[in-house]
C-alpha cells in the first residue's frame, strides 16, 4: 500500500482519532465562533461568503473540505484544496478600522482561521471525553500542519504552531486584534438560528437540538473569547455546562452503529485502507 493509499494522514494519526469523534460538530461550531472575532477575518466572510442566504450549504462546504482533506486519498485532498485556494486568490476583506484591502489568502487570515479549527477540534474531543495525553495533543498539531500547506500557508515563511504551547502562544500573541464586530454578532445570530422549513422548526426538536450545539461551541470558547463577545451574558458554570453536555452527547452517539455516526469519507476511508475497492472519495457525497 502506497502513502497516497493513506491520504494525508492515515488511520494512526492523532488527525483521524479526532476527526472521527463525534466531538467534531461541536469543535467545528467553536470555531466558527472564535473565528468571528477576528475583524478582518469576518469582514472577509461576510463580503464573499454566501453565508446569510445558504448558512447549511456553507456548513456542509466547510464539513465536506476537512472529512475530504483527513480522509481521503492525496488526490483527492489536494484537487479541493487547489480549488479553494483559487477561489480565494480572486478574493478581498476590508479592514473595518482603516479601510485598508487585504487579500483573502493573507497568510496571517490563513493562519488565524487555521489555528482556530485546530484549536478548536483538539479542545472539544479532550473536553468531551476523548483520551488523549499531551504528547498526542502535540502531535495533532504537528500533523495539522499538512493542512496549513494545503490551504496556501508556507511554513517556512509563516510559523505555523507544531505543539499544543505554540498554539497557546500564537493566540496570546494575536488577542489584541480581536473583538465582536456587527458581522461577528451577526455571524452568531444566523449560526444560532439558521433558516429551517416552518414545520421542521415548528414539528420537530431539529431548532432546539441545533440551538443546543451551538450552545455547547459557545461554552467551550475560552474566557477571554467569551467575554469579546460584550452583548452576550456568560452565565456562571456555562463551561461544566458545556462540558457535561459534549460528554453526554458523544457517549450517545458512540452507541449508534458506525453505518449511523460515520462519515461517508470516513467509511469509505477504513474500506480503502482494508483494501476493498471503493469510488473516489471525492464522489462520495458530502
Amino acid at each position: 500500500m502506497t502513502i497516497s493509499d493513506l491520504g494525508l494522514y492515515g488511520p494512526e494519526s492523532v488527525t483521524w482519532r479526532i476527526h472521527a469523534d463525534p466531538s467534531f460538530a461541536v469543535g467545528g461550531l467553536r470555531a466558527l465562533l472564535l473565528q468571528a472575532l477576528h475583524p478582518i477575518a469576518m469582514a472577509g466572510v461576510s463580503a464573499n461568503s454566501g453565508y446569510r442566504d445558504d448558512p447549511w450549504g456553507r456548513l456542509q462546504r466547510t464539513t465536506e473540505y476537512v472529512a475530504t482533506t483527513t480522509f481521503g486519498t492525496t488526490e483527492a485532498a489536494e484537487e479541493l484544496a487547489a480549488k479553494v485556494r483559487r477561489l480565494h486568490r480572486r478574493l478581498t476583506a476590508v479592514d473595518p478600522d482603516t479601510g485598508d484591502v487585504h487579500p483573502v489568502d493573507d497568510p496571517s487570515l490563513l493562519l488565524w482561521v487555521h489555528c482556530c479549527e485546530v484549536d478548536s477540534f483538539l479542545h472539544a474531543a479532550r473536553r468531551g471525553g476523548l483520551r488523549l495525553s499531551d504528547a498526542d495533543a502535540d502531535r495533532y498539531v504537528a500533523e495539522q500542519v499538512r493542512q496549513a500547506r494545503l490551504i496556501g500557508i508556507e511554513p517556512a515563511s509563516v510559523a505555523v504552531p507544531r505543539t499544543a504551547a505554540e498554539l497557546t502562544a500564537y493566540f496570546s500573541d494575536v488577542r489584541p486584534q480581536l473583538k465582536a464586530t456587527r458581522p461577528a454578532y451577526e455571524g452568531l445570530r444566523l449560526i444560532s438560528a439558521p433558516p429551517m422549513r416552518w414545520w421542521v422548526r415548528w414539528a420537530t426538536p431539529a431548532a432546539p437540538s441545533w440551538g443546543a450545539l451551538v450552545a455547547m461551541g459557545f461554552g467551550l470558547l475560552p474566557g477571554w473569547a467569551k467575554q469579546l463577545y460584550t452583548h452576550l451574558p456568560v452565565l456562571p458554570g456555562s463551561e461544566f455546562t458545556a462540558t457535561a453536555s459534549l460528554r453526554a452527547l458523544r457517549t450517545a452517539v458512540l452507541a449508534l452503529p458506525p453505518t449511523v455516526r460515520e462519515s461517508p469519507q470516513l467509511r469509505a476511508a477504513r474500506a480503502r485502507v482494508a483494501g476493498i475497492p471503493v469510488r473516489r472519495l471525492d464522489a462520495l457525497p458530502a
